[in-house]
């Protein structure tokens, strides 16, 4: 077991890179990326596959993601030639909507169930399977509420495994900066005002209006601030 008492106040002054350095040397090959392929999803995947090329990227396909979300994964998977795991639900998306009485595709009236199923469901499974020691995740401090206490490596029962994040304490601008700097793409979307993406129903993922909150736009007239998977 990992001092995670004496490990973490060293590892929160480190930059992010050094972070993923140290989980590749900790952990090797039982080492795994998650990624949502979101606004600034490139930015893991590019500090990731600079370390170890052949990471296992762990990608959940809802059903009910966006188009440009789609055309967005072939982009990076085909620039950093990802070691791809795709995980989607067990049942069909349209048979998931007749069953839950969703009327509306381009509405949740339970946005917290929709999630349970078709994306918690799917990224436990991939767990299970693949059965890592680590995985690298891309949660920042000042995304939200809920993950301004997280530190950069925690023991997730949930998964036996422990969960790094190397961009905890990194903001928009330092993200930004990085981008620039290695010519990243970002999400089609983030120009449109997606600051923050997720499913394609508009109670799940809207555009943010200035001033609001960069994952304002996530079940937005809720008070769901997490899809569940780094809870």
């Amino acid at each position: 077991m990992l001092d995670l008492d004496a490990i973490n106040p060293l590892l929160d002054t480190r930059d992010p890179r050094e972070i993923v350095a140290w989980a590749a040397a900790e952990f090797g090959d039982d080492l795994l990326l998650s990624s949502s392929f979101g606004a600034e999803s490139a930015v893991m995947i590019h500090l990731a596959t600079s370390v170890l090329p052949k990471i296992r990227v762990v990608f959940v396909d809802t059903q009910f993601l966006f188009a440009e979300t789609h055309a967005f994964v072939e982009t990076l998977r085909r620039r950093f030639d990802l070691d791809l795991r795709v995980y989607r639900p067990s049942h069909d998306g349209a048979a998931y909507l007749r069953e839950a009485g969703e009327v509306n595709a381009d509405e949740r009236f339970d946005v917290a169930r929709c999630c349970a199923v078709n994306k918690n469901e799917p990224f436990d499974r991939a767990m299970r399977e693949l059965r890592p020691k680590a995985w690298l995740r891309g949660i920042r401090r000042d995304q939200a509420a809920t993950r301004r206490d997280r530190s950069v490596v925690e023991l997730s029962k949930r998964f036996d495994c422990y969960a790094v994040s190397p961009l905890l304490n990194w903001r928009a601008r330092e993200v930004h900066g990085y981008m620039k700097e290695h010519d990243l793409p970002y999400h089609p979307l983030y120009e449109r005002g997606y600051a923050s993406i997720g499913c394609s129903p508009h109670t799940c993922t809207r555009p943010i209006q200035i001033g609001e909150d960069t994952r304002a736009g996530r079940w937005s007239g809720s008070t769901k601030t997490e899809c569940g998977l780094h809870l």
